[in-house]
């Protein structure tokens, strides 16, 4: 039962450090502007084809 009260006596402890520094505010949460991207100029081609039977194989 001790050991129930030291733990209770180090939670309320916590809590009471934890609420003692105050939460942060914003007056203004500002968020940069995003950059546009252009697509890539050479598109991806697969080199394995997949098959319900062997589940993929090598071209």
């Amino acid at each position: 039962m001790q050991d129930a009260d030291e733990l209770t006596c180090l939670l309320n402890a916590w809590r009471e450090d934890i609420e003692s520094v105050p939460f942060p505010t914003f007056a203004e949460l500002l968020i940069p502007e995003q950059k546009r991207r252009s697509a890539p100029s050479v598109t991806a081609s697969a080199s394995v084809q997949v098959t319900k039977t062997t589940g993929w194989r090598d071209r």
